[in-house]
């Protein structure tokens, strides 16, 4: 099967550079390069969006897969849980089947990652180099299967073994850790359901959030770091369900990664399961609290208070039990429907974990033994037999 190199490529018209410039810092200073990179998130989602939508990429996109009866997000660290967030997204937009798994798992093992007829695997990876995705995508290219790839650096080996790609330099990061790239990379692939979908309220919604986005993200380094210095915490949990579940796992992630803490993530109701033995005072239980499981997400958290523990909820909005036992409330205040406030659920956690880091005296830019690239060489990358798919 031929493949057309050109077809669905978009590169935002603005550079990073100019994104962050409207967020003066001292860039010398630790942990400087990831604030600037949160805040500018919103304006960031503006820059993409427009141009996935005065580019028609994402229609053409949609064309090019029309044919779609199952959907396959692969990524590793952080683009794995974007690709578990767009995978949600795009089975309720599209009510196709839908599912994400770590790229390694296509190597290593292949025959639990089934790629049938008509299924179209989606190949994330910020920095178009990750070096289990590549082997995917050359895999599932030797198989002659078409693939779309997503990422945020332009002319990167992804997007020369992919059949179509989302590129989004305005997305791309000087810090190591991922924020407005997975925030970025999320959102252009909720755009791609909503436009496979026809769902114009929901794409209208996703511009709508950007502009209440700056406001919200613009007063919460105050906050946080405000609450940072007034606690000292030896664990951290984030919970999220459905859709939040990737999210979750993200922002435990973010506390790892930027303050070298100890952080976990669970389906919230499976927190009752086990988990709750560690609940204290001394340990950051974060909530994210959905619209469609609201009630029984908010009988977790009183049920964590009880116990004694120090809770961050983040919701659209709160009531009365929630403002009670949150003891540090964000609310977002967004209209439209949930699935399109996704990435609104992160920036709280990213701060988390960057003031958390700055508080440990440690440089949140540039995280110990990591690199902004996983590359594996030869030998390493084909420990396994099934490394050739």
């Amino acid at each position: 099967m031929s493949k057309k190199r050109s077809n669905g490529r978009t590169r935002a018209r603005h550079p990073a550079s100019s994104l962050d410039s409207r967020h003066p810092s001292h860039s010398s200073s630790p942990g400087a390069a990831t604030l600037i990179e949160i805040l500018s998130q919103p304006l960031c989602w503006t820059t993409c969006l427009n141009d996935l939508r005065e580019s028609g990429t994402l229609k053409r996109i949609a064309a090019n897969f029309s044919g779609a009866t199952e959907w396959l997000f692969v990524g590793c660290g952080s683009s794995y849980y974007v690709a578990q967030a767009a995978a949600a997204t795009m089975m309720s937009l599209t009510a196709k089947p839908s599912r994400a798994v770590a790229a390694s798992e296509i190597l290593l093992f292949p025959e639990l990652v089934p790629v049938p007829k008509g299924c179209v695997p989606v190949l994330i990876s910020r920095s178009g180099r990750t070096s289990e995705v590549l082997k995917a995508a050359e895999a599932l290219r030797a198989r002659d299967i078409p693939t779309l790839g997503v990422s945020c650096a332009p002319g990167q080996k992804l997007e020369s073994l992919v059949t179509s790609a989302i590129v989004l330099p305005a997305a791309d990061e000087q810090s190591t850790v991922m924020t407005r790239s997975f925030t970025s990379m999320l959102m252009a692939l909720q755009s791609l359901a909503g436009t496979i979908s026809g769902r114009e309220d929901f794409l209208a919604s996703q511009r709508a959030i950007t502009k209440p986005a700056e406001k919200l993200i613009d007063a919460l380094p105050q906050r946080v770091s405000k609450f940072v210095e007034q606690h000292d915490f030896a664990d951290y949990v984030c919970l999220g369900q459905g859709p939040l579940f990737g999210i979750a796992c993200e922002s435990a992630l973010k506390l790892t990664e930027m303050s070298l803490s100890y952080g976990q993530s669970f389906h919230t109701l499976e927190f009752r399961h086990g988990p709750k033995s560690i609940v204290s005072e001394d340990t950051l239980i974060m909530f994210l609290l959905s619209d469609s499981g609201f009630k029984s997400e908010v009988e977790v958290l009183e049920e964590v208070k009880a116990l004694g523990g120090t809770t961050m909820v983040v919701a659209n909005r709160a009531d009365e039990l929630v403002r009670h036992a949150a003891d540090l409330l964000i609310e977002l205040k967004t209209e439209g429907p949930e699935l399109a406030r996704l990435p609104l659920y992160l920036p709280a956690q990213q701060l988390m974990g960057l003031y958390t880091g700055l508080k440990k005296d440690l440089d949140p830019d540039n995280p110990k033994n990591l690199s902004r690239v996983v590359l594996l060489d030869e030998e390493t990358a084909q420990t396994s037999k099934h490394a050739a798919l």
